[in-house]
């Protein structure tokens, strides 16, 4: 049996969650569900005025760099170190589009979409509830960017 499967054989792991503190929630929201457009999949409500709301990220995935890995992203990304431990990235079609909306929505960029040497095209920034955030969009398929040098899977 393997390590990242349960007795029938299903992958051990079904979703990943990020739970968020947003001092203020209601534009927190407005930002990443209306403006980013992760649809809502749930929200629920508690005494104390206790909101939550979980949104769709599409597939997620948990990406372990190393500190020398990190510092390299931010070089080729943003020029200069600037990403605190957690980063958030989401996937799109546009980066360009996409950055200029959720600009004007209200976040700062921190670099503009810039051609990287894994071949997409990512953009740096601050978003509401703290978040450090990375847009970028796949230029290449998967199999394309594995068989370029330094790519491939760690197993």
């Amino acid at each position: 049996m393997s390590t990242n499967a349960d007795h029938k054989g299903r992958p051990a792991v079904r979703q990943l969650r990020l739970v968020v503190e947003a001092e203020d929630y209601e534009a927190a929201l407005a930002f990443y569900r209306d403006v980013l457009g992760l649809p809502e999949e749930a929200a629920f409500t508690a005494d104390g005025g206790a909101r939550v709301a979980i949104l769709d990220a599409g597939r997620a995935t948990l990406e372990i760099a190393n500190p020398a890995q990190k510092r390299m992203i931010d070089e080729v990304e943003v020029g200069r170190q600037v990403a605190p431990k957690l980063r958030v990235a989401f996937e799109v079609d546009d980066a360009e589009e996409a950055t200029g909306r959720l600009v004007s929505a209200g976040a700062t960029e921190v670099a503009p979409p810039t051609l990287t040497p894994w071949q997409s095209l990512n953009s740096r920034l601050d978003a509401p509830a703290g978040l450090h955030i990375t847009l970028f969009q796949e230029l290449t398929t998967q199999e394309e960017r594995e068989r370029m040098d330094g790519f491939g899977k760690e197993s």
